[in-house]
């Protein structure tokens, strides 16, 4: 009687310039220690670029590639071809444009493969047209503008998203987190168990746990009061709530909301509402096209010369400087990209 033949999985990891090695080493390793605890080769994987040259992570190490992108369009209609590709980026994912990528993640899902992302690499994945309707994740830090450069994705601030044969993740440590799913959907929890201990990991983040530290942890804030107005502020800020709103919201008086973040913000509550809406706009500058008049409405300002003024007061440059300078610093780190590749 001849035996069932052993479950397998191919993967292509595909490196943009800039991309963060932590999650791409996080998603090897933990299908390296899968094998291993399997005793042959469940999942194998290749590494390609656009170009087939080593890539330049965002720390400045290099990673050798298998394949070029021209090879991985070939290899769709062969015995080579992936049953799942997975986008690494990183930093400035935003200036990362190339239609032949789009094509070929557009083909290789049409195939049936499964297609997915590490970090950033949702914002390709949406580029392509791949993320229209579907549940995403993203890195916390581009979520503003990934929302505001892609509205027809549903993204959410959750460690991983698996959206039919879509797997997009957060980043970081989110990528172990998303590896031990798919781990899990092809062997059991079993070997889920097992793979964590060789990780050292205590425990298996579910797909919806938070990317970020908990209000209280990150804010060094314990008064519950405090910490609800503060979301309650997050929670609008294309549409600011006056402070008669959210004394009303919150059950207590003007006067006692201003004592409390004096107390434990050291500043009113009307000025720190005023720095998380500039924050969030310093993300939509950096990572977004968005003219600065529409990023102004989309942090509740009332006009542009207003937000400007503002922007200045805190950053100590305009809005149009901010853009410009963080222009230059990824044409900076191109040129340095392209010249370590090259030698």
């Amino acid at each position: 009687m001849s035996k069932s033949p052993l479950k397998k999985r191919s993967l292509v990891f595909f490196l943009v310039p800039q991309f963060t090695l932590l999650p791409f080493a996080g998603a090897v390793e933990t299908l390296r220690i899968a094998n291993r605890m399997l005793g042959y080769d469940a999942y194998e994987w290749r590494i390609a670029s656009a170009d087939g040259q080593r890539v330049l992570s965002s720390s400045g190490i290099g990673i050798e590639v298998n394949t070029a992108l021209a090879d991985e369009r070939r290899f769709l209609s062969g015995e080579n071809r992936p049953s799942m590709v997975l986008v690494c980026s990183g930093i400035d994912v935003e200036t990362f444009s190339n239609k032949s990528v789009n094509a070929w993640l557009r083909e290789a899902y049409n195939r049936g493969a499964a297609v997915g992302s590490l970090c950033t690499g949702a914002h390709v994945l949406a580029q392509a047209g791949l993320l229209n309707g579907k549940r995403c994740a993203i890195h916390w830090e581009n979520l503003p503008g990934f929302s505001e450069s892609f509205p027809q994705a549903e993204v959410y601030a959750d460690l991983y998203e698996v959206d039919g044969n879509l797997y997009t993740c957060a980043g970081g440590t989110a990528s172990l987190d998303m590896m031990l799913n798919l781990i899990g959907q092809d062997f059991g929890e079993g070997l889920v168990n097992r793979v964590c201990e060789q990780h050292l990991t205590d425990r298996v983040r579910s797909a919806n746990d938070r990317q970020r530290l908990p209000l209280r942890a990150r804010l060094g804030v314990q008064n519950g009061k405090v910490l609800s107005i503060i979301e309650l502020m997050e929670s609008n800020l294309s549409e600011p709530l006056s402070l008669l709103e959210i004394a009303d919201h919150a059950g207590l008086s003007r006067r006692q909301i201003e004592r409390l973040f004096r107390q434990e913000m050291g500043r009113s509550p009307a000025r720190y509402y005023l720095e998380i809406r500039l924050d969030r706009a310093r993300h939509l500058l950096v990572q977004s096209s968005m003219p600065v008049v529409e990023v102004a409405v989309a942090c509740g300002f009332v006009s542009a010369s207003h937000f400007s003024k503002c922007y200045r007061e805190v950053y100590n440059r305009s809005p149009q400087q901010e853009r410009a300078e963080r222009k230059l610093m990824s044409a900076r780190a191109a040129a340095t990209t392209t010249t370590a590749v090259a030698a």
